[in-house]
């Protein structure tokens, strides 16, 4: 990102889509579960052995909170017992570079924080 003299209001109209991106996957757990997700559909307890750590009654918040912002789709089965599994929609699959970006990013800066090199 390169340096300029913003004014006030280019300013915001530069966070304004920063801050809607980040107000969709805000939160501990939203990237760790889209990219469970990334490698096919997935029931609620696989996504939760994937995703170490969360809740079921977190992880079923989130599934809600991505479903609601069309990130994944919950396709019920009229079946007994009921089966549910979630899968990424297509619009999810535009974040796949921005995810690829934040992987490179983390990697390159563990190594510095590793190394000391600050």
């Amino acid at each position: 990102m390169e340096s300029t003299n913003l004014l006030p209001e280019e300013c915001g109209r530069t966070l304004r889509p920063i801050r809607d991106a980040l107000d969709v996957l805000n939160g501990k757990w939203k990237l760790p579960i889209i990219v469970a997700l990334t490698f096919g559909e997935k029931r609620f307890g696989e996504i939760a052995k994937e995703v170490h750590g969360i809740t079921d009654r977190m992880l079923s918040k989130e599934l809600r909170d991505l479903e609601l912002n069309g990130l994944v789709k919950r396709t019920l089965y009229d079946t007994y017992p009921a089966k549910v599994t979630y899968t990424l929609t297509a619009h999810s699959q535009t974040l796949h570079e921005v995810i690829e970006s934040l992987r490179k990013w983390g990697e390159l800066h563990r190594k510095k924080m590793i190394s000391g090199d600050k």
